[in-house]
């Protein structure tokens, strides 16, 4: 059953003209982009690229929460390198995706890094979106 939401804090708009190789904007005009297919050598971002920015900078932001709930100093130098993979299942019958953070926390020990980043994934929206539907791996850098 999927929890309806207690609160709305923002709703992102945006609108998309030919898919793949189209474009996209938001409302307020901050986003503009061409897209183009994986691959194709073509001028663009993918939707892939974007999910592994929004992905990383959400969880960016559910570390520095879990940060102050724990009582640890998230360093400033916090950087997550993301891959989201374009695949098939199903024996080629269908497409999904598959997520790493390579996540740094650096000057932190091993320890309190792993809290970090496994408080963090409790929190995150993302994190909340993918869990049992694609394979996210977490790791420290």
């Amino acid at each position: 059953m999927i929890k309806p939401l207690d609160q709305v804090l923002y709703t992102a708009q945006t609108h998309t003209t030919g898919g793949r190789n189209g474009a996209g904007t938001s409302s307020d005009g901050a986003l503009d982009v061409k897209l183009s297919s994986p691959g194709s050598g073509r001028p663009g971002t993918n939707p892939e690229q974007l999910f592994g920015i929004g992905y990383s900078a959400c969880f960016m932001g559910a570390i520095q929460k879990a940060g102050l709930k724990l009582g640890i100093k998230v360093p400033a130098e916090l950087a997550i390198d993301a891959s989201v993979t374009l695949g098939k299942t199903d024996g080629g019958a269908a497409f999904a995706l598959a997520v790493r953070l390579a996540i740094s926390l650096p000057g932190l020990p091993p320890a309190e890094q792993q809290q970090l980043i496994d408080t963090a994934h409790q929190t995150c929206p993302y994190s909340h979106a993918t869990r049992g539907n694609i394979a996210v791996e977490l790791v420290l850098a």
